[in-house]
């Protein structure tokens, strides 16, 4: 109750059309409304067409300005909205068994304060009731994807590595906030497959 009183009382505009929000928490009815999870067969991600990634769209208007708010603008909360959007177009006949994020690299997690695909990962994973697992890690720094284009692939090989006993059994749920090129993704498939990894299906906020 206190929550929701400081909420009212508190402006705090929608990151995804700048009116107030008012009790809501994380983006307003209007733009909630705009976050539709769709099943994709075509992406890097895969040589032929099949069902495999889960997106809320292209990389823009209310998804863009709500991936950059919570990317870069301290807004956490907006990881319950987005995630519980992703959790509800996740097929029932993927039968995923755990989430894993796409993790940052440590020296870029202590500049930022947290991973948001941790963050999404988190709220995947709790409805649909599986656990997270930080199951990979960096093995070195990379440069941001949005800024290699052509050149990614090559810099991404290598640069994930599953933990030791970390890799769950069954069916993976890969999460990041954006894929852009691939290949970060490609990569982190790469690390879970050569692991062990039985099937990995990915879900992103927007591409």
């Amino acid at each position: 109750m206190l929550a929701g009183l400081w909420r009212t009382l508190l402006p705090r505009a929608c990151p995804g059309c700048g009116a107030q929000l008012g009790q809501q928490v994380g983006l307003c009815r209007a733009c909630r409304a705009e976050l539709h999870a769709r099943v994709e067969s075509y992406s890097p991600l895969r040589p032929h067409p099949e069902p495999h990634l889960v997106t809320l769209g292209r990389y823009r208007g209310v998804g863009r300005r709500a991936v950059r708010a919570l990317k870069f603008g301290g807004a956490r909360e907006l990881a319950g909205v987005l995630g519980g959007a992703l959790a509800a177009g996740i097929p029932v006949n993927w039968d995923i068994s755990a989430v894993i994020p796409v993790p940052l690299h440590p020296s870029r997690q202590r500049q930022r304060g947290y991973n948001q695909a941790e963050l999404l990962a988190r709220e995947v994973a709790r409805c649909l009731d599986v656990p997270s697992v930080d199951a990979l890690g960096r093995t070195r720094a990379t440069r941001q994807q949005a800024r290699q284009h052509a050149a990614g692939r090559n810099e991404m090989a290598g640069a994930f590595a599953v933990s030791p006993g970390r890799l769950p059994p069954g069916s993976l749920l890969l999460i990041d906030d954006v894929m852009t090129s691939g290949n970060t993704l490609l990569a982190c498939q790469d690390a879970l497959y050569a692991a062990g990894a039985a099937e990995i299906y990915v879900a992103v906020i927007a591409r």
